[in-house]
């Protein structure tokens, strides 16, 4: 989230696409109906299904699912072609009036450098036109054929309302009065804040969903703001925390990357990422790299990481592709290329997509570990339960260890919620039985693969005998001595640059912030982002004083927030070029002559002036970019690209199926439907009375929603002939569900270029293991292919077929009532 949880009180208009804040996190929906009863703040809801926080909406409507970009993208043509800009801002604080390399172009749904082959871009040619001092050219005017502004313009204008209510299936009078209560918060003086969650990540476009609605508050001039900003709204309690510590394929902790293999030494390495600013006096904040980069290997390997062996740089492995995402893990197994997998807190056989893939993978591992607090369907994959899971027990030869762990509510530490906070808590009770916690048995499997390579040697043994283990009990790192090392301290004593002779931090002392890095080896910082958490003057994330200065929402004393313990990122953007804040009743920094205050950290060095240094201090022309340059596979502007199972031809892209950047393996592709067979378009979602696949384990959850469903509107009942709590059968080529019919009124046809729609809704919830009924889960039918830039599976939106259909049978042959 860009802003805080508390901050949406303080909003005029909230919009809710992708998500459902009501249902899925309902302590946090309260801000939502405090700001509607305090401020008069309206809420608007678009989506398939008519939800719970539809039900509680100013303003619904309807949206087939993976369309959310034409419908973005028509909001901003309209507040283009209806004057409802915040000139002021994106003039200043966006990328609009940059101009573009000359080269670049857009046609049929593609951008220049497309090769079909390889789905994939040269996206050389997204970049900007430059001038003779290495500095990206500037239209102050915004008139340049070829700035920013200009191709935006041209590139939304094919989204018409006529043409969204084409793609989308939204009626066109209900879109128009959506675009009306937007456009209204182009005012400096009027906030809109998005709340989104898996509706839009889960899609072969996500990354571009997501990036769609940034731009439209960009133009709104609504990020950096109170009550304004594009938020993130997190799942598990600590998956905010997860991406922090880059516990992704490619990443390593704060968001920084995994070498590739052609960047063989460091040089090469930092080079392609301390980012140079492409516009005068910018801060370009991403020139630290090096900093942060080698405090984290000084964490990682101590006094093995030295200055003569480029900081242990060849520690690190190499990729020689994007990533290993979960879906190209799964394909290896396929296929045959991987031997073991740790599974470590998730259950793939439910939470990966095509089930029948991801058990054959599986099936042909020489052995799989799975560490949980839960029996999962992940660790019983290989037992027969008849149709919930239909395997062969006898030809399965994967050797399965259960490792018990603790839980959540048995750990202490911190977890990170959605708006950034690092919020320390303590353990509730102690692990019960044999389980322990995950720091314990990934400290046994370190210490044993050490004393086994100091014995018996290897081909490259270093960087696990070298690894820094700074820990009392080596046996058991503590959760404070491991805050203590993401936060960051000296390796060696610290001094002032502009006063060698004064002493700032003593060796071994903890660092204040992230601004103490340095790039020489004499500071170590697990995660920089987290530098600040865990100080000399003790744990900022065990803070509870709940001052809040101005009744601004921040309450900045309670925990820690990262970066620096900032509560709005972006928030010079907060006040005008000037300085002075859009909305005076809504201040969060402004300029007093000589340096920024305000009730929340500067996103911005504090003597900056505000005339020359912008806002966007991690970008290198310190603006946010409506045009993203080459930094994301599909395109540097959002295109209309259908599920890669739709039930209509695109009219963008008529040639197109899918997001042409994504990747899909071969036997997947050859294994999509098309609306002839499948001809209905589901979706997934989730009910609050269950967490995941967790609370199928607890008697009161399983009570509550016991049996596994499917919702489908009363004209495609009728249509099938099936009534409310008739088992039916959803298939397609990937697999088969059972489920009871759920008919409602919350789900209707949708009307997509002259053709009816019928949405069928799947909550995810059931499986073969637990105190609830056995059942199925969407993923069963989903599609094996995942978001372009992010890999995230493409959930919400698939084709199925329906029919009605006999009760499901266990492995004993006895029917499901």
């Amino acid at each position: 989230m860009t802003n805080p949880w508390t901050d949406i009180r303080a909003t005029d208009l909230v919009i809710i696409m992708g998500g459902n804040a009501a249902e899925a996190h309902p302590c946090g929906f309260k801000w939502v109906t405090y700001a509607k009863e305090h401020r008069g703040a309206k809420l608007i809801v678009v989506d398939p299904r008519f939800t719970r926080s539809a039900s509680v909406a100013d303003f619904y409507a309807p949206i087939r699912q993976g369309t959310d970009i034409a419908f973005l993208s028509g909001v901003i043509n309209y507040c283009i072609t209806h004057d409802k800009v915040q000139y002021e801002y994106v003039k200043h604080f966006t990328n609009a009036g940059l101009i573009v390399n000359e080269g670049f172009g857009y046609k049929d749904g593609l951008f220049t450098g497309y090769d079909e082959a390889k789905r994939d871009y040269d996206r050389s040619t997204w970049s900007y036109e430059m001038d003779e001092n290495g500095y990206a050219k500037n239209d102050e005017t915004l008139t340049h054929p070829r700035s920013v502004w200009q191709l935006l313009k041209k590139h939304v204008s094919v989204y018409t309302p006529e043409m969204v209510e084409r793609i989308c299936g939204t009626p066109k009078d209900k879109f128009l009065k959506i675009c009306e209560m937007i456009a209204e918060c182009s005012s400096p003086t009027k906030a809109m804040t998005s709340m989104y969650a898996l509706g839009w990540t889960q899609h072969s476009k996500g990354a571009q969903n997501i990036r769609t609605m940034c731009m439209l508050q960009l133009i709104l001039g609504d990020i950096g703001v109170r009550g304004g900003g594009v938020n993130a709204l997190r799942g598990h309690s600590n998956i905010q925390g997860l991406t922090d510590v880059g516990l992704m394929s490619n990443l390593i902790p704060g968001y920084m990357n995994i070498p590739m293999e052609n960047e063989t030494d460091l040089k090469t390495y930092l080079g392609k990422r301390k980012f140079t600013p492409t516009r005068p006096n910018q801060v370009s904040y991403w020139q630290n790299y090096d900093k942060f980069f080698i405090s984290f290997m000084k964490a990682m390997w101590g006094k093995a990481a030295t200055k003569e062996n480029d900081f242990a740089y060849d520690y690190l492995p190499k990729l020689d592709i994007a990533n290993y995402d979960i879906l190209k893990a799964v394909d290896l197994m396929d296929h045959n290329q991987m031997n073991g997998y740790f599974c470590q807190g998730f259950n793939p056989v439910l939470a990966f997509p095509n089930r029948k893939k991801v058990e054959r993978g599986l099936s042909k591992l020489k052995f799989l570990v799975v560490m949980d607090p839960l029996e999962t369907e992940t660790a019983r994959f290989w037992e027969n339960h008849g149709d919930f899971n239909d395997v062969n027990t006898s030809e399965i030869k994967t050797e399965v260890f259960q490792l018990p762990t603790s839980c959540f509510a048995e750990d202490e530490g911190a977890v990170v919620n959605s708006g950034r906070w690092l919020q320390w808590h303590w353990a509730g009770q102690n692990p019960p039985g044999e389980a322990k916690h995950d720091t314990w048995i990934m400290a046994q499997l370190w210490l044993r693969l050490k004393k086994l390579y100091e014995k018996e040697g290897g081909v490259f043994p270093d960087p696990i005998v070298n690894l820094h283990w700074p820990y009392e009990d080596e046996s058991e790192p503590q959760p404070a001595e491991l805050a203590k090392e993401m936060n960051g301290y000296a390796v060696e004593d610290l001094y002032d640059p502009k006063d060698p002779t004064k002493k700032i931090l003593e060796k071994g002392k903890q660092v204040p912030g992230f601004a103490s890095l340095k790039a020489d080896g004499s500071t170590a910082s697990g995660c920089w982002i987290y530098s600040g958490s865990f100080t000399e003057d003790g744990n900022m994330m065990a803070r509870r004083d709940n001052t809040d200065y101005d009744g601004a929402g921040l309450y900045p004393k309670w925990t820690f927030a990262w970066p620096a313990n900032r509560r709005i990122l972006y928030n010079r953007a907060s006040a005008d070029f000037d300085g002075k804040a859009w909305d005076p009743e809504r201040k969060v920094i402004e300029w007093n002559g000589e340096k920024w205050t305000g009730f929340d950290v500067p996103d911005i060095p504090p003597a900056s002036d505000p005339h020359a240094v912008g806002p966007f201090i991690m970008n290198a022309e310190g603006t946010a970019r409506l045009f993203t340059l080459a930094g994301l596979r599909d395109g540097p502007f959002p295109v209309h690209y259908e599920p890669f199972e739709s039930p209509v031809v695109n009219p963008i892209a008529p040639n197109i199926r899918g997001n042409p950047a994504a990747r899909i393996f071969d036997e997947d592709l050859a294994q999509l439907g098309t609306s002839d067979e499948f001809p209905y378009a589901a979706t997934s979602y989730r009910l609050t009375e269950h967490f995941h696949y967790w609370t199928k384990n607890n008697r009161i959850n399983a009570a509550l929603q016991p049996q596994f469903f499917v919702e489908i509107s009363e004209e495609l009942a009728a249509e099938k002939g099936v009534v409310k709590g008739d088992w039916v059968r959803v298939w397609n080529k990937r697999g088969q569900v059972f489920a009871k019919a759920l008919v409602t009124k919350r789900i209707r046809p949708i009307i997509c270029d002259g053709k009816p729609v019928h949405v069928i809704g799947i909550p995810l919830h059931w499986g073969f293991i637990g105190e609830a009924k056995k059942g199925f889960g969407p993923n069963s039918l989903t599609p094996f292919v995942g978001d372009a830039n992010s890999q995230t599976p493409e959930f919400k939106a698939f084709l199925v077929n329906m029919e009605k259909s006999k009760a499901p049978v266990d492995e004993n042959g006895k029917a499901e009532q």
